[in-house]
């Protein structure tokens, strides 16, 4: 009787093994965008809710209205930018090619004073500016690379594009179901965790929201004080640049790419005087934002190190695509957080025991 028992014991826990893996592998090419979607819904209920009320608590006209809501602020502008980084990279490309074949025949005095490249650099430069195979040879030797470069981030943008588009059809359905989906989580917690479950659960969702506020927040910001700064100064594609500074705004050196590359582009068109306004502009402006806004917006209980920060955009990036961009540092801001709670409760049952 003990044997039969082990024995059906055993084939249930088998057939559900079998069951979870295969769900898994059925759902693990949208896990991305499905996580991302779980993520954006905790980040947005309040909102979602307060919609709910003033549609007389009417779950699917309201899920319909965050869907459009979702589309307009995260779909539409992917897809400008989507349209628009082919062409801004050929041109850059073009503009990088066309100002090494302008080159100076002597390298600017601050190339030279650089330690250990200096005097190789300016030998290069001398050797490029004065001898055309040399020059063929420099343009094939960076050109090539920075193609690749560009197009890879075309590609990712393309990708992200149409991940964006799956996590807001997919948060339809958890803005729909999203009351009875939670009601049975808390309840599997519960079984499994008992009340630590639940507190673990709940402290999740608070990191969710303050990370995803404290980037988003952050990320609108900086678009908005450099899209200012594009426009004063004259830059080229202000709105596509401010887009691509929303969402650099991740990585610590993001923005200063953008607007650096476009006071470099406004120095070589002769606009000397718009270049170091916006070169002053974006390190006193632009940056300082990141520095200023953030620690406003996101909660020192979620807050991330640099060093987790650019592991997790590099990691999401590699792992889910362009909504690991995002998604990267909000998993690792969870399991920071869980991490830390965890260790407090051990730490606190050890002294109460003594």
């Amino acid at each position: 009787m003990i044997r039969l028992i082990n024995t059906n014991q055993l084939t249930r826990i088998t057939v559900i093994t079998l069951l979870i893996a295969g769900c898994f592998v059925v759902l693990r090419p949208f896990m991305a965008a499905i996580l991302f979607a779980a993520v954006v819904c905790v980040f947005t209920w309040p909102i979602y809710h307060r919609i709910w009320l003033r549609l007389g608590k009417r779950d699917f006209f309201a899920a319909v209205t965050m869907t459009i809501l979702l589309l307009v602020s995260l779909i539409l502008p992917m897809a400008y930018l989507a349209a628009n980084l082919a062409d801004a990279s050929a041109t850059l490309l073009d503009e990088v090619q066309s100002t090494l074949q302008k080159l100076q025949p002597q390298a600017p005095g601050w190339l030279k004073s650089l330690p250990l490249i200096g005097d190789q650099v300016s030998y290069s430069w001398a050797r490029a500016a004065v001898s055309h195979d040399e020059l063929m040879k420099l343009l094939q030797q960076y050109y090539e690379p920075m193609r690749k470069v560009s197009l890879q981030a075309v590609q990712l943008v393309i990708g992200g594009f149409l991940q964006l588009l799956l996590v807001v059809f997919i948060a339809f359905f958890f803005y729909r179901d999203g009351a009875r989906l939670a009601r049975g989580l808390i309840t599997i917690v519960r079984k499994l965790g008992g009340e630590l479950g639940e507190e673990m659960l709940t402290l999740s969702c608070n990191t969710v929201k303050g990370v995803m506020l404290g980037i988003f927040g952050t990320a609108l910001a900086q678009a908005a004080v450099a899209l200012l700064g594009f426009e004063i100064a004259g830059a080229p594609m202000p709105l596509l640049l401010a887009l691509a500074t929303f969402f650099l705004s991740v990585i610590p050196v993001g923005p200063p790419l953008v607007w650096g590359g476009a006071a470099i582009w406004l120095y070589n068109h002769g606009d000397h005087g718009w270049a170091v306004f916006l070169a002053l502009y974006g390190l006193l402006g632009i940056s300082t934002v990141d520095n200023v806004v953030k620690p406003i917006l996101i909660s020192h209980s979620s807050h991330l190190p640099l060093l987790l920060v650019v592991l997790g955009v590099l990691g999401g990036a590699i792992a889910f695509g362009f909504v690991g961009i995002f998604l990267g540092p909000t998993l690792l801001a969870v399991g920071l957080t869980l991490i830390a709670h965890w260790i407090a409760l051990q730490n606190k049952k050890a002294y109460e025991s003594l």
